[in-house]
């Protein structure tokens, strides 16, 4: 793992590293070119974690979009070391709520047959958004004693997607998310937003949304708020 005090974006890091191998860590005390999910871009502020990692597709391995369900569940196990007892819930595709408050994310960018794992998680402080309420752990744990939590767990993580049934992965999700029947409003680029009710994902990760006349709509890639 290393951890260095700044740098523009650790995934952009690690996509250009061609050396770097599955296991590997890069973690920035500060981060100046942060991006999160459609182009956003993630506001650093110090006392955060910044970091990410690298997975190296395999023959045999489960779909890459569940990817995210693994980050989402060594994520929240971290966590939950790092601050016992607190309210946490993940919310699809990939955050993490605090109290029912945006306070993690998570940012998958794929080059051929590597993943690069970016995660920004809130520990100190969090930054005011326009769309969402947001929350922070107070800085109860710096980033450099939340990293090794973090990489064990997406390590341990990683050998039970790759050891059990896709179905049964995506059930050890649910047990952490928003409950089935959540209200959501489902948000993407191409289409007004929709509205209906969560009915649960599939192994691979998709999210199913069961609309007001019954029938279940798959959504692979948007942004998602709770009703």
């Amino acid at each position: 793992m290393r951890i260095v005090e700044r740098t523009g974006s650790t995934n952009a890091d690690l996509l250009a590293d061609s050396n770097s191998r599955e296991g590997d860590w890069l973690v920035a005390l500060a981060q100046d070119s942060g991006r999160g999910r459609q182009g956003r871009s993630w506001v650093a502020q110090p006392g955060n974690f910044f970091g990410s990692t690298v997975v190296e597709l395999k023959p045999g391995d489960p779909a890459p979009q569940s990817l995210s369900l693994v980050a989402s569940l060594a994520l929240v196990e971290a966590v939950d070391v790092a601050a016992p007892g607190a309210a946490t819930m993940l919310k699809w595709p990939n955050d993490l709520l605090l109290n029912g408050a945006k306070f993690a994310g998570i940012l998958l960018e794929r080059s051929g047959d590597r993943v690069i794992v970016g995660i920004g998680v809130n520990l100190a402080a969090a930054p005011a958004l326009p769309d969402r309420r947001v929350d922070h752990l107070d800085g109860r744990i710096t980033p450099q004693a939340f990293a090794p939590l973090l990489a064990g767990s997406m390590a341990k993580m990683l050998g039970l997607w790759r050891a059990t049934a896709p179905d049964a992965f995506a059930c050890a999700w649910l047990a952490r998310a928003h409950p089935v029947g959540t209200e959501l409003k489902v948000h993407s680029e191409e289409a007004e937003a929709i509205e209906g009710r969560f009915d649960g994902i599939d192994p691979d990760g998709t999210l199913r949304l069961r609309l007001a006349d019954g029938s279940v709509r798959a959504i692979h890639a948007a942004d998602v708020s709770l009703s």
